[in-house]
């Protein structure tokens, strides 16, 4: 038996049926190219298709928005959805952000927002990255000042991804400045149509669109305060472990062994695909094909074994590894390929659609996504090897 293939078996085909037609009616081909074309990586009306579905959050009981699927019609959900390239940035980080919510939230707060996040209309983008504090989210500036039941919030938001396509910011903000630097944080859920608020645009190499948002003396009711305040971080850290992939559930063993390696090795893994294809249909002067050549075959084996590795590493180390072999990969591919390689999608001569191009600038950004290669370092170091963190063991400190 191969444990490593999961097949629907007569039970479960309608259900694949229904997910099939559901993407043939709502995943276009308009969908896909005006997601090639943004980088959003959100659909406003795909994504109120999955909410009618109670597919955006489908374990969830139907009660609540969901559609109370079992874990396997879970799993092969999420298969096809990923498999089809559905837009799911926005829904992403919607997810992460309603584990703090559904915590955190006042009863009125998590009634008035919860029932339509599922069903699709409300989308939430996460405000942790600041410009002048990177990775180092505790050391955030952004200020939150209390004057009676309103907060004045003040600051920006670096690489803040779907914010334009969002209505609620999950934002961290420091509410007492002469605290401990994690203990003097503060949560908050921020409507994004408040006045001061400022979206602007940033596009990254691999064209993607994210954001840079401005704060300027936005009011915010205490009403939309995560948590107590100045327990901002405690409110943080289940997103953040879910977002890097730790004490993740293994959802009766369904879940992806590499969580939050997933978006690199999907990337690969078409990588291999499309470079698969020209090998195996390109002609070289003399009447063969590349694929003929042994050392062809030899480097494409070792991208076929490295996407194995990427699928097969769990986290917080898979992360880094399906990231790091993407960039190696894509670039060993582009010179393998050679020049016509580099065109990219709709110029004259784009082999495979650009598919290889668009490939090798998106690895590029992944040493940064989700937290930098060096966080997720530390983490190994921390939480797996049970090193002492590196800033105890530095001169000084």
């Amino acid at each position: 038996m191969d444990f490593g293939v999961l097949e629907p078996d007569e039970e479960l085909t309608p259900f694949v049926k229904e997910v099939d037609a559901f993407l043939d009616e709502h995943l276009t081909q308009d969908v896909l190219d005006e997601e090639w074309e943004t980088g959003a990586g959100h659909n406003r009306a795909f994504h109120r298709a999955l909410g009618a579905k109670g597919w955006i959050f489908p374990a969830w009981p139907v009660e609540e928005g969901g559609a109370g699927l079992d874990p396997l019609r879970v799993h092969l959900l999420d298969r096809e959805l990923r498999r089809r390239e559905a837009p799911s940035i926005t829904k992403g980080t919607t997810g992460l952000s309603v584990a703090g919510i559904r915590a955190y939230a006042n009863d009125a707060l998590k009634a008035d927002v919860l029932p339509r996040i599922a069903r699709g209309e409300v989308c939430v983008c996460l405000g942790y990255t600041e410009p002048d504090t990177g990775s180092d989210l505790a050391g955030a500036r952004t200020r939150a000042v209390l004057d009676g039941d309103t907060w004045t919030i003040s600051g920006s938001k670096m690489f803040t991804t779907g914010a334009q396509n969002c209505q609620y910011s999950f934002l961290l903000a420091r509410s007492d400045p002469d605290a401990p630097k994690h203990r003097g944080l503060t949560m908050f859920l921020v409507p994004l149509d408040s006045p001061g608020v400022e979206i602007r645009p940033v596009h990254t190499l691999g064209g993607e669109r994210t954001n840079v948002v401005y704060y300027g003396d936005v009011r915010v009711p205490d009403h939309y305060r995560l948590g107590q305040r100045g327990q901002g971080w405690t409110v943080l850290s289940e997103p953040l472990r879910a977002e890097h992939g730790i004490g993740r559930d293994d959802a009766h063993g369904l879940a992806e062994i590499n969580p939050s390696g997933q978006t690199y090795l999907h990337t690969l893994e078409r990588l291999l695909e499309h470079t698969l294809r020209w090998a195996s249909t390109a002609r070289r002067p003399d009447g063969g094909r590349p694929i003929d050549d042994p050392l062809v075959r030899a480097r494409l084996g070792q991208v076929a074994l490295d996407v194995e590795a990427s699928r097969n590493t769990p986290p917080p180390m898979g992360r880094v590894l399906a990231s790091e072999l993407l960039i190696r990969d894509s670039a060993d591919i582009i010179d393998l390929v050679g020049p016509e390689a580099l065109v990219a999608r709709g110029a004259d001569g784009a082999l495979e659609d650009g598919v290889i191009e668009w490939a090798h600038r998106f690895a590029q950004g992944t040493a940064i996504y989700a937290g930098t290669t060096e966080v997720h370092r530390n983490l190994i170091a921390e939480r797996v090897l049970g090193l002492p963190k590196y800033a105890r063991n530095r001169p000084g400190k």
